[in-house]
């Protein structure tokens, strides 16, 4: 905040950072507002209850215009950020084998569980979540796992629409992850650089979500295809042009986190956000690494890009958030909480 308390005027710029515990520190208020910077994502370690995420997001939101977006990895299952006090959210692989028994069942669910997650993110002032995973289900990566829908692309098409639908019902933007897919490769990019050795023409099951869906967000992979680029798909100018122009993609496309192993190859940590901003990224996640942001502010100056800044600020919410109190009314909610405890039993 500036000396007037009034939100500091000044675009997004194409870094998303986090922060370390359940409040902001001054170095964060700084960084915050330095023009690099254009989000934040938030951890496990950010969350206590539903009543402090609610007081640290609107502080944030504060801090400047338009407000940074606040995001999180709130998919379900096994990645599900905000526990005590949010519903318990089953891993999204239920829904695919709902589907086998009942489509049209899972296609409800879906639809609910989407209105569910992106409801109570919002009424405690979380914008964005990076959802749905739409890796295909190939059997071999256990990174990936139950966090996939199913292993047919059709199947994952139709599941994916309906719980799009349902997050935008709650105006939350959908971010589908991780392009081209990682559903093939076994290694985990937190620790590792997967490669997979498919072709181009191999991938076009991973690719089919992509081109059918509408998405407002993509992530892609910290892998690397060496049949079509040596490059991981995030640092990839071949891949990235394939998003935009043949698959016709013009929302936002965030990096995966520039910290984790797979980013390695790119270098130091101005070198990663270097080769993701050339390569076409929107928005670059550098996460549990703060003296890399401290780098970065000091010492990577990209050219500023209009564009790209505008891309970024329609991911923020259109519509108020339904409050904590009125959420509870909702059928669609109720309904929604009722298959979240059926699909994790």
């Amino acid at each position: 905040m500036n000396e007037t308390n009034s939100p500091i005027q000044r675009p997004l710029g194409p870094l998303m950072i986090d922060i370390a515990g359940l409040g902001l520190s001054e170095l964060e208020r700084q960084r915050l507002c330095h023009p690099l910077v254009g989000g934040l994502i938030l951890f496990s370690r950010n969350y206590q209850s539903p009543e402090q995420l609610e007081q640290l997001t609107s502080e944030v939101h504060a801090l400047r215009e338009p407000a940074l977006p606040i995001a999180i990895d709130h998919e379900g299952g096994r990645v599900q950020r905000c526990r005590h006090g949010f519903t318990p959210l089953p891993a999204m692989r239920r829904l695919g084998e709902l589907w086998e028994r009942d489509p049209r069942a899972a296609l409800t669910a879906a639809g609910e569980l989407a209105y569910v997650l992106a409801g109570e993110l919002r009424a405690r002032g979380v914008d964005l979540s990076f959802t749905p995973v739409l890796d295909l289900d190939w059997g071999r990566s256990s990174v990936i796992g139950d966090r996939s829908l199913h292993g047919d692309p059709a199947v994952v098409v139709e599941l994916a629409a309906a719980f799009i639908a349902g997050l935008r019902s709650a105006g939350m933007a959908a971010c589908g992850k991780h392009f081209p897919g990682h559903g093939w490769v076994e290694a985990d990019s937190h620790v590792d650089l997967p490669v997979d050795t498919r072709r181009l023409d191999e991938l076009a099951p991973d690719l089919e979500p992509y081109r059918r869906l509408p998405l407002d967000a993509v992530m892609p992979a910290h892998v690397i295809y060496p049949q079509v680029d040596s490059r991981p798909a995030g640092f990839s100018p071949v891949w990235i042009r394939l998003l935009r122009e043949e698959l016709g993609f013009d929302g936002v496309i965030f990096s995966d986190d520039l910290s984790m192993a797979g980013a390695s190859v790119a270098g130091d940590i101005v070198a990663r956000c270097t080769a993701a901003w050339d390569a076409g990224c929107d928005m670059l996640l550098v996460c549990n690494t703060p003296e890399s942001v401290g780098d970065l502010l000091a010492r990577w100056r990209p050219v500023a890009d209009p564009q790209r800044a505008a891309r970024v600020e329609r991911l923020s919410p259109l519509t108020r958030a339904v409050d904590w109190t009125s959420l509870q009314q909702e059928d669609v909610y109720q309904a929604g909480i009722k298959a979240a405890r059926e699909l994790s039993a």
